[in-house]
């Protein structure tokens, strides 16, 4: 069995248990994948590639989950870590869908983002360093945060 097809099962064992027991994947897991953009390119469609691999962004009230409101978990395109809850879901009224918080501290990573002649912070999966969106101090309480997120970076898993 070759290497990528041993990642690609780690990959697929690793989500479906994550979104049995909400666990994060181990970085370690999936970092040889973050420098091999050549394996996304094969697994990923080319608009979620974008995304989540060029830090692309889709165009506001577009998106599959801006008006979503089921009851679940929306969980990482790409190595499908759980990152938000239904419940921390809110309409902030920007066209994308909107979190005031993350499943736990650990699933998301922050960076200063200085593209496009703007300061912002970016937000992206711990797992699999894939680019979710950004993070902005004007959400609801209890956080004071909102989580700008791309659809085509998130996939929905009803509860």
């Amino acid at each position: 069995m070759n290497s990528r097809v041993l990642q690609t099962m780690c990959l697929l064992v690793c989500g479906s248990v994550m979104v049995l027991w909400g666990a994060g994947c181990q970085k370690e897991e999936v970092s040889a994948l973050n420098e091999d953009q050549a394996y996304w390119k094969e697994i990923l469609s080319p608009e979620v590639y974008h995304i989540t691999r060029e830090k692309g962004t889709e165009r506001a009230f577009t998106g599959a989950y801006w008006n979503h409101s089921e009851e679940g978990v929306y969980i990482c395109a790409c190595c499908k870590t759980p990152l938000f809850r239904s419940d921390a879901k809110f309409d902030a009224g920007c066209g994308w869908p909107s979190y005031f918080e993350p499943v736990n501290g650990e699933v998301i990573e922050e960076r200063k983002d200085l593209s496009h002649g703007m300061v912002r912070t970016e937000v992206v999966c711990q797992a699999c360093d894939a680019h979710l969106g950004h993070v902005f101090p004007d959400g609801p309480a209890p956080t004071g945060l909102r989580y700008c997120i791309n659809s085509l970076a998130i996939e929905f898993v009803k509860e």
